[in-house]
């Protein structure tokens, strides 16, 4: 294995991490991953938006819902975590040896010819199965429903999303590894394009169905954003040489039943939170999934923006402990941990002091009334609690996966914080409704958070969890001060337009010199780089 800058390594010590391209590459990556991002919140926004102003909070939008946990479910399985925890490390696995070279065949493209058709056929069967099961997953996922024809319907649209997301998934680790993230970036525009175009287009003939069918298509456009990179990427013809007689090179002990099942089972552990929650939502009345899932989607941007810095570095992480580079690995991840909850904690305080005017500059349109906006806003805040710790379990579960061996804690982290949630939502959702729901949600992803973290250092990556609760200590006050501002002055600025544009400067504002005061290291790093900035221009 060659070290850095071409110097041979020296055997039996580790090998340093060489990140995919030199020089500000993370740094360029990460901003252009993030605006792309960004593009695909706001079409996520004028999705929900869309399907708000149609079908409102009512049965029509409660039954697309109860079909769309499909989607979810395999969105977050095949393409944001369970795909990615997997395959990004066994990517990265097969081009450190590509690095190292003297293999009769290229690992890269054997990792691909050993594992993508059997994986297509699985997840093709899957998407039957669950077609010809709708009427009785929908029973499972609403028994409350008192007519579950229309989710029914709308749940065999979307089955074929378990073959289309995983294929999308397996595109986007293999693009990450090879350290292309723009195109993996872009899936979920073409996704909410495909659902806003059926929507807007169909509806008048088919109803709420027309949102089930844009998943689809939308589903088909992401693999489409893709392809064109990833067959430039993967070598399809075999090198010239001798067969590879046994294993194959670059289909690793990661892709093995043991491996696999650890990453699967968490990955489904951790969407059975929504499960659970459209469950206890089934039996109140109706709009209260429809209030849950608006408020969720809005409350989340923040922490889709904060996963973006881990996307980015996981690959490089992957490489770290690839090599052997321990420490590399371990200075990575605490600062990944303390950039993205800075990240988050901003949002949130952002959502505690301006959820209601938030919801109405969204929503508040035709069949979306004052009263629907009142209740999402509610939720929003309460699940605002918990997006810490949704973010503290993405960006910790990244390191526990990259190490190569099979790991089962992070598993049993989530399902004490699931069987947390579980016990919450049935004591808190009859005396609370909706907003008790989401702050099960909040405290249970907040004790696996927890959990997670106190044992990474001993099974993964050693980091010191105590710097680690230092380093989100002062920024988590930040939040505390600038969303009780954002509260108190939300209300001052006459119509909710200017008052969210308001918002939008002051809250960052106090965030900012609150952890100005309180010494906080990130935004003592942000203010140098506004400070670098301004001196440059001048």
């Amino acid at each position: 294995m060659t070290g850095t800058a071409g110097q041979a390594a020296v055997p039996g010590t580790p090998t340093p991490v060489v990140p995919p391209r030199p020089g500000g590459f993370l740094a360029r990556a990460a901003a252009g991953a993030a605006g792309l991002t960004v593009i695909a919140a706001l079409l996520g926004l004028a999705r929900d938006q869309a399907i708000a102003q149609l079908f409102g909070a009512s049965h029509d939008s409660d039954a697309f819902l109860i079909a769309w946990t499909v989607p979810e479910m395999a969105a977050t399985l095949l393409i944001e975590d369970g795909m990615a925890l997997l395959l990004v490390p066994a990517f990265s696995h097969a081009l450190t040896r590509r690095a190292a070279g003297d293999l009769p065949d290229d690992p890269v493209r054997a990792l691909v010819a050993g594992t993508f058709p059997r994986l297509f056929a699985a997840l093709a069967c899957a998407g039957v199965l669950l077609a010809l099961g709708a009427p009785w997953v929908v029973g499972v996922l609403a028994p409350g429903l008192d007519d579950p024809s229309l989710a029914v319907d709308c749940t065999r649209l979307t089955a074929v999303t378990v073959l289309t997301f995983g294929v999308t998934g397996y595109f986007s680790a293999a693009l990450r590894a090879h350290g292309r993230f723009l195109a993996p970036a872009g899936v979920y525009i073409a996704y909410n394009i495909g659902i806003i175009g059926m929507t807007l287009t169909m509806h008048s003939l088919w109803g709420v169905r027309a949102a089930a069918a844009g998943v689809a298509v939308g589903s088909v456009l992401m693999i489409l954003t893709q392809l064109p990179t990833f067959v430039r990427l993967v070598p399809r013809r075999k090198p010239r040489g001798p067969r590879w007689r046994g294993a194959r090179p670059g289909v690793p002990a990661l892709l093995g039943a043991s491996a696999l099942a650890p990453v699967v089972l968490f990955v489904v552990s951790r969407q059975a939170q929504v499960l659970v929650e459209r469950f206890l939502a089934s039996s109140l009345s109706d709009g209260a999934i429809s209030h849950l899932n608006y408020a969720q989607k809005v409350a989340q941007l923040p922490m889709v923006l904060s996963m973006m810095i881990c996307t980015v570095t996981f690959p490089v992480v992957a490489r770290a402990m690839a090599a052997g580079d321990r420490e590399g690995a371990r200075r990575r991840v605490e600062r990944d941990l303390a950039l993205a909850g800075t990240v988050v904690l901003l949002g949130t305080a952002m959502v505690l002091g301006y959820a209601p005017r938030i919801v109405e500059v969204l929503f508040q349109h035709g069949a979306f009334d004052a009263a629907d906006t009142a209740a999402t806003a509610g939720v929003m805040r309460v699940y605002a609690l918990g997006l810490l710790g949704h973010t503290l379990v993405g960006a910790l579960c990244r390191p526990y996966f990259s190490t190569g061996t099979p790991t089962w804690y992070p598993l049993r982290a989530m399902g004490v914080g699931l069987l947390v949630t579980v016990g919450a939502g049935l004591v808190l959702a009859g005396p609370f409704g909706v907003d008790g729901i989401a702050a099960a949600n909040a405290i249970g992803i907040s004790t696996a958070a927890v959990l997670m973290l106190l044992g990474l250092g001993s099974r993964a990556v050693a980091v010191r969890a105590g710097a680690v609760a230092l380093a989100l200590g002062r920024p988590a006050a930040a939040a505390a001060v600038a969303g009780t501002t954002g509260y108190l002055a939300s209300s001052l600025t006459e119509g909710p337009v200017l008052s969210v544009a308001a918002g939008c400067f002051l809250v960052p504002t106090a965030f900012l010199l609150t952890g100005l005061a309180l010494r906080a290291p990130e935004a003592v790093h942000l203010l140098a780089l506004i400070r670098q900035r301004f001196s440059h221009g001048r």
